[in-house]
């Protein structure tokens, strides 16, 4: 029931107790119990609200940045991935593989201020030795949601 809890709730976090135990075949209490068992367990973590900022005037900048570090001895690389995520502009945070060892995901109201966050911020910690910094254009696809319409059919019918 977990998995299928966890799976409904994923797609639509306001989706109703109610709803989940009729489509789970259960009743509301042995869902919301679970539901409550895995926030103080932690596989909950946190609920979100998608949101497509293009479509409002309050526009934002958002980068992905790959960092080069230097993991440090006893450490790894937790002691600066942590670092990283408590600034305020820091979204996520991964350990990737390939030519980068950090994806960190950020937000800035403008170019320059995601690049002075870089500049001023990131690349200054002791053990970062290159960062790459990709802007996001436009959003296709996020967290499972299409941020798109379908473009609308331009041509003329002709009979």
């Amino acid at each position: 029931m977990r998995e299928e809890i966890l799976s409904l709730l994923e797609k639509n976090s306001k989706i109703d107790i109610k709803e989940i135990a009729i489509m789970l075949g259960t009743d509301e209490e042995a869902v919301f119990n679970e539901i409550t068992a895995m926030e103080n367990e932690g596989i909950i973590c946190g609920y979100h609200t998608l949101i497509d900022w293009d479509k409002i005037s309050d526009e934002k900048v958002t980068a992905l940045i790959e960092v080069r570090v230097t993991p440090q001895r006893g450490q790894g690389f937790d002691f600066i991935a942590e670092r990283i995520y408590n600034y305020p502009e820091v979204n996520s945070v991964y350990l990737i593989s390939g030519g980068y060892d950090l994806l960190v995901t950020i937000q800035g109201k403008t170019l320059k201020d995601v690049s002075a966050f870089v500049s001023d911020k990131l690349s200054t910690l002791e053990a970062v030795l290159s960062t790459a910094t990709h802007f996001i254009l436009k959003r296709y696809k996020d967290h499972g949601t299409i941020m798109t319409g379908k473009p609308k059919d331009q041509r003329e019918v002709i009979s």
